[in-house]
């Protein structure tokens, strides 16, 4: 059941990059943590977060990786209820979505592994130059990565459980 949601950080003299991220749980194998860095060169139409395009190569990019049927637990971004991904979503019988209630980040295990970026791996530090930031963000973000009891750790915090049907 993976969970979604995308982080947006800054550099000085920088355009704005951000990151989309998937916290994938299945019972009886290791908690995954799946993203992809994204950077706003300035030629996507003005939008400088994650498109609705973003988020379905970062659905392939998991299903792909993840190897069988997905059930996705999205919060209610309006990215993530865009036409082109809802069009998307019911053409592929292997993606299933379901939305958490409007207002309830405390639900989704995404918001406790930027939580951990933000207070390990970004706190207390002057950033350079961009790639600095890149550098540093993707370092914490492949660290959590291999830590499946942090991953974890984010689910249990949102008191939600995976119960296998």
């Amino acid at each position: 059941m993976p969970s979604a949601r995308h982080g947006v950080y800054h550099a000085p003299g920088a355009h704005r990059r951000c990151a989309g991220s998937l916290t994938c749980y299945k019972p009886g194998h290791r908690s995954r943590l799946i993203y992809r860095p994204r950077r706003d060169d300035g030629n996507r139409d003005g939008r400088k977060s994650f498109s609705w395009r973003d988020y379905r190569d970062l659905l392939i990019a998991a299903h792909q990786q993840l190897g069988g049927p997905i059930v996705l637990v999205w919060d209610n971004l309006n990215v993530h209820k865009a036409a082109g991904l809802r069009e998307f979503a019911e053409a592929r019988d292997w993606l299933t979505i379901y939305y958490l209630p409007p207002y309830a980040p405390d639900l989704n295990p995404v918001e406790g592994i930027w939580s951990l970026l933000r207070r390990g791996w970004l706190s207390n530090v002057a950033f350079s130059t961009p790639e600095h930031l890149v550098q540093t963000v993707r370092r914490g973000l492949r660290h959590i990565q291999y830590r499946s009891h942090l991953i974890d750790g984010c689910l249990t915090e949102t008191g939600l459980t995976i119960r296998p049907t």
